[in-house]
């Protein structure tokens, strides 16, 4: 992902944007790729502050550095400083907004770029920001506002299109989000996670054909994306061919562990196959990143409980139950499951106490009737 396109927000909603002109340098640096360069440029800066530790230019170009290296706290100890110095420049409080949205923090990244407009920032990249990180906080009137505003600024902003798409996915218009998607994609046809995206909303969509269409050349472009795998894999089990699918969900995990949609589709086929090891492992990591996989946790506890690994089967049976207040087949699956665990406990470790059936009482033999008594007859 380039610039903003690499910022971390893309990780909360589970969804997984080279630009020529150079006043978009800062905007569209990949964060994510960047190599020794920046850091080594940054760290060339220090003995000429050091020559002149009040200047506040040498230390915004450092910040600006260290941001492009991946260095946020860095940057931030820079542009407090430079800000010390020069507390009236906008473009040191949007670079601290940059920083702080590294970081994901959201509040201090929105506060640093409302400074910034209010000394006189006025960049399309000072919008950009704010519409995205408002993206990341799932406020989606206002990231809409800004991103329009972006727009407004610069039409060609492919930066502001992708998110506008990813705004309205949020939202359900998946029609309306799709076509900025594809807007983005018209001024940005390089770039593997409009692609992605573009695959993952038609896949949902129902609309395979397409879907594999933009994976396969996502992949084309970077082969080392998970998600993209999983794009494609998803696309082929929808159109009836589930063993190459399972094979592009198992390559997405061994190039990304965190595609964890990757994990339920195994999960479920594993279920399908009656594989309650393979169940547990890969609904186990599914689960883990999200917790409300549709089916999940169900099949992870039958799959526990079939290894006879009661606890761990118990403790899920009791997330389902929270997660069903009222569902009697849960509830008895809890009772059940814990008294055939506190079976296999001795004594000094039951939570509950232990019954014995008492044994049934001798019978008792009935009393003999007496004899009756017999008299000599008369002869």
């Amino acid at each position: 992902m380039h610039g903003l396109f690499a910022a971390p927000w893309v990780a909360v909603l589970a969804l997984a944007c080279q630009s020529a002109p150079a006043e978009r340098a800062e905007t569209l640096v990949n964060l994510a790729t960047v190599q020794s360069g920046p850091r080594v440029q940054a760290d060339e800066l220090n003995g000429a502050i050091a020559r002149e530790p009040r200047n506040a230019a040498l230390l915004a170009r450092r910040a600006t550095l260290r941001l492009a290296a991946g260095e946020p706290r860095a940057a931030l100890t820079d542009l407090a400083a430079a800000l010390a110095l020069d507390n009236a420049n906008g473009k040191l409080y949007f670079l601290q907004a940059r920083a702080f949205r590294a970081l994901n923090q959201l509040p201090a990244a929105l506060r640093a770029a409302r400074q910034a407009a209010d000394r006189g920032f006025a960049e399309p990249q000072l919008p950009l920001l704010v519409g995205e990180t408002h993206l990341a906080a799932r406020n989606y009137p206002a990231a809409l506002d800004n991103l329009d505003r972006t727009l407004r600024l610069d039409p060609d902003q492919s930066a502001a299109l992708f998110y506008k798409g990813l705004a309205y996915a949020a939202t359900a218009d998946t029609s309306t989000a799709v076509q900025y998607l594809q807007d983005a994609l018209a001024r940005d046809p390089h770039q593997p996670e409009i692609l992605h995206q573009l695959a993952f909303l038609l896949n949902a969509w129902r609309i395979p054909a397409d879907a594999g269409r933009y994976a396969g050349l996502g992949m084309r472009l970077d082969t080392t994306s998970g998600l993209l795998q999983y794009d494609y894999g998803r696309h082929l089990e929808l159109r009836g061919r589930p063993d190459s699918a399972l094979w592009h969900y198992r390559r997405a995990l061994v190039l990304d562990t965190t595609v964890y949609r990757a994990d339920y589709r195994l999960g479920l086929a594993a279920a399908k196959g009656h594989q309650p090891a393979a169940v547990v492992a890969h609904l186990g990591r599914a689960l883990r990143r999200n917790p409300r996989l549709p089916q999940a946790r169900a099949l992870l506890a039958d799959a526990l409980e079939a290894q006879n690994r009661l606890a761990a089967a118990l403790a899920q049976y009791r997330l389902l139950v929270v997660e069903n207040p009222g569902n009697q087949h849960w509830t008895f699956k809890v009772w059940k499951t814990n008294e055939r665990l506190q079976a296999l406990l001795p004594d000094s470790l039951r939570t509950t106490p232990r019954y014995y059936r008492r044994p049934p009482a001798p019978l008792q033999p009935l009393p003999i009737s007496p004899l009756p008594l017999l008299r000599p007859s008369a002869g």
